[in-house]
């Protein structure tokens, strides 16, 4: 099931490049720095009458070996000789802006000011970029690989901007640097009791996850407190534990010692008496993402042309997630869009770029699970995921949920002055 979002903009300039991070984290402890230099084939769209720019540059990245989740850490960009000769002599202060992919979303570095004497003939050799980049939350045990999405130089002539934007070939770049993101520790769970329920005198396994190899026990209890049942079992070497008790008083849970978590054991107290099974079927509702119609279009305002890269920014309105499925599944919710067009006019802005920051939020408390916004990035004809409830095992999953985020569409320099539409699709499955 989808529902649709429409979007308006008026024509205006648009953003060289989109960056939608979260907010800064400072970087644990200190990590070795890794530097890999990688040829990268540019195309450079410079003023009159530079010569065309088209060839490899050399760039060269510095990142730390190792972070962690949601750790801001400092990168530098050497970006090497530029392919474009210049042919005349002017000084200039150029900015560079080096916009990135960091596991596939946006991310820029802003370079300080640097004063640059053209000489003609000689190759540009713009400076290192110093900055930072976010380490992608979710990104625990993966490695993050950074790549070259564009590159743009403002150049600071006596108050004249002129801007120089050179783009990989293809586009994003290879692998320009990498950092291993530290694996989440497991703490050691109870996963399982077969049987769940039982008269006094029932034998229950107890089973579990991320235990040291080697003997175990596990305990009965009682509104938390032991009621004194034990067991004993052992844990493989792949940390899976198997616990054997036998119940034999009023218990509400049982778990493996030394775990952080205990499931719930159901005790059946014996009745004398004329017994009657009362049987009653649940039966499983559905997933679903509303409003079925869609939402309203929502307009992110207006600009105005000025020759230069814009960006405006709004608000997509939450769709409700509704998982009344009864069971252990999870789901996702995507996202992808149609490009910016007016079907009556017949103009259209191929360039414009829209991205989102997503948020989730559980909107019934009584929900049996959370969910888990995507992160930040441009929504294009690939499905991108922007929220999920993971499946939950043996565990209940489902409940209600919002799905929306903050938006920002990044518009060219030039294009038609007319009004433009994007239809911005949501997912779940």
């Amino acid at each position: 099931m989808s529902t649709t979002f429409r979007r308006r903009v008026l024509a205006g300039a648009g953003a060289l490049s989109l960056a939608l991070t979260g907010g800064v984290v400072g970087l644990a402890g200190t990590a070795q720095a890794a530097t890999k230099t990688t040829a990268v084939f540019v195309e450079c769209d410079a003023p009159a009458p530079q010569a065309d720019g088209s060839g490899n540059q050399n760039f060269t990245v510095t990142l730390p070996d190792g972070a962690k989740a949601g750790d801001v850490v400092p990168i530098k960009i050497d970006p090497g000789a530029s392919p474009l000769i210049p042919a005349f002599a002017v000084t200039t202060v150029n900015t560079t802006k080096v916009a990135l992919l960091v596991n596939g979303a946006p991310q820029t570095v802003t370079g300080a000011p640097e004063t640059v004497t053209v000489t003609p003939g000689v190759p540009l050799d713009p400076g290192p970029v110093d900055g930072t980049i976010k380490i992608p939350d979710g990104t625990e045990g993966t490695t993050v690989d950074v790549k070259i999405d564009q590159m743009v130089t403002d150049a600071n002539l006596g108050g004249s901007i002129f801007t120089t934007v050179c783009t990989p070939k293809p586009r994003p770049s290879a692998t320009v640097g990498s950092v291993a993101v530290e694996a989440l520790p497991k703490d050691p769970v109870t996963t399982k009791l077969t049987p769940n329920s039982g008269e006094a005198g029932t034998a229950v396994v107890a089973t579990g996850a991320n235990f040291p190899a080697g003997a175990v026990t596990c305990s009965a209890l009682l509104a938390g407190a032991a009621t004194g049942d034990t067991g004993t079992g052992t844990a493989d070497a792949a940390g899976v534990a198997t616990c054997n008790i036998t119940v034999t008083k009023k218990a509400d849970a049982i778990k493996i010692d030394g775990a952080t978590t205990s499931k719930s054991f159901v005790f059946v107290e014996k009745a004398t008496g004329v017994k009657n099974p009362v049987d009653v079927e649940v039966l499983p509702g559905p997933l679903a993402l509303g409003p079925k119609d869609g939402q309203p279009a929502v307009s992110f305002g207006s600009v105005t042309i000025n020759g230069k890269s814009q960006s405006v920014v709004g608000m997509f309105n939450a769709a409700t997630v509704q998982d009344f499925r009864g069971g252990s599944l999870g789901w996702d919710v995507t996202a992808t869009r149609t490009p910016f067009l007016n079907a009556t006019t017949g103009h259209s802005m191929a360039k414009a770029q829209i991205g989102i920051q997503p948020s989730c939020t559980v909107t019934n408390p009584d929900s049996p699970s959370t969910c888990t916004a995507g992160a930040p990035g441009a929504i294009t004809d690939v499905p991108m995921k922007v929220a999920s409830q993971s499946a939950g095992g043996d565990e209940l999953t489902g409940g209600e949920f919002a799905v929306g985020g903050a938006g920002m569409i990044q518009l060219p320099p030039f294009m038609f002055a007319d009004t433009y539409q994007s239809v911005v699709t949501f997912s779940i499955a």
